[in-house]
């Protein structure tokens, strides 16, 4: 069974990530299949939209091969490197592509999945959406070119989305701007077959619906205030202090994500804010290779994936043990 399936039918090119009992994990493969489609599609005259789309009903896509990241780590890196190469030229390709790119967000949205997907000019939402970025969970960072985008959320909520690595749902992603539409998940079949034949503007309005209230946005008072600031210390004991329950329990997670990964997440971002897209995803490739180089990855994948003893030894332990030349290390 092929990874990746694209089809035609009409106007319409359709890409499905086809590893369900994956959940759809983007593999070496499947990048080089969706751009090597995207180009070919480029110039099809026949061809006005493209959709992207998850095998199975658990999700778009969970991201990408951490078990194979894994064993890169283990022996010199390479692997990974090559991949995340690859990966974030697709991701390039995606936010410039010329014709309606329709990403369908459905279920989990995580890590590379985010990045096949909010890079695109269109990008749908369901009930059923469960997107993050979990990176500072496994001891990495935030990549695929999101800090641009989370760098340009309202407020500080894409800080507390990077820091937290916590999944949202898909009004969440609408208020942080990583998506534009919401459609109930049992009518996207007949959204794509709209597209065979009209553009998304034309065929959106029928199928899109108010979102329901966004709980991020909700907490946008609480998360502005504690999360400004360029200090991470200084971020967890604002969150501490606070009086609302929310901001407490996101302290203790922040507390429990690898301290090295929160600290160069925060500065990543902080410096995207200035970055375009090409350099946010040029700083995320040589972030990664210090990452692989470093401890807290293998170690938070092991812990996370491979023992699956959700017991990860952090080096350093504390945030107050990352000084600011480590961070700066990470980014020369």
């Amino acid at each position: 069974m092929a990874d990746l399936v694209t089809s035609r039918s009409g106007a319409l090119g359709h890409i499905l990530l086809n590893r369900p009992t994956a959940m759809n994990a983007l593999n070496d493969e499947m990048v080089a299949g969706v751009t090597a489609t995207l180009d070919a599609w480029r110039l099809d005259a026949e061809i006005a939209t493209v959709v992207v789309s998850g095998a199975g009903d658990r999700g778009l896509c969970a991201g990408g091969d951490v078990v194979g990241m894994y064993r890169s780590a283990l022996l010199d890196g390479v692997g990974a490197a090559e991949f995340w190469r690859a990966e974030y030229a697709m991701n390039l390709v995606i936010a410039e592509y010329p014709k309606p790119y329709v990403a369908l967000m459905d279920g989990v949205v995580l890590g590379g999945g985010v990045g096949i997907s909010a890079h695109g000019s269109v990008r749908v939402v369901t009930e059923r959406t469960r997107l993050g970025m979990p990176e500072v969970v496994i001891g990495y960072t935030p990549d695929v070119g999101v800090d641009f985008l989370l760098a340009r959320a309202p407020g500080e909520l894409g800080t507390h989305a990077a820091l937290t690595g916590n999944t949202m749902s898909g009004s969440d992603a609408i208020a942080l701007g990583l998506a534009d539409h919401f459609v109930p998940s049992e009518r996207l079949p007949d959204l794509v077959a709209a597209l065979e034949s009209e553009l998304p503007d034309a065929a959106l309005p029928r199928f899109a619906q108010q979102p329901p209230p966004s709980a991020l946005a909700v907490d946008r008072e609480w998360i502005d205030a504690a999360y400004a600031g360029d200090d991470p210390i200084a971020i967890v004991e604002h969150l501490t202090a606070s009086p609302v329950a929310a901001a407490r329990e996101a302290a203790a997670t922040i507390l429990s994500r690898s301290p090295t990964s929160v600290a160069v997440t925060l500065a990543a971002l902080r410096r995207a804010r200035g970055l375009t897209l090409e350099e946010v995803l040029d700083q995320d490739l040589r972030l990664g290779l210090r990452f692989l180089a470093g401890h807290d990855l293998v170690e938070g994948i092991r812990a996370q994936v491979i023992d699956k003893d959700r017991n990860p030894r952090w080096s350093p332990a504390s945030l107050a043990e990352v000084s600011r030349a480590d961070v700066e290390s990470y980014f020369e």
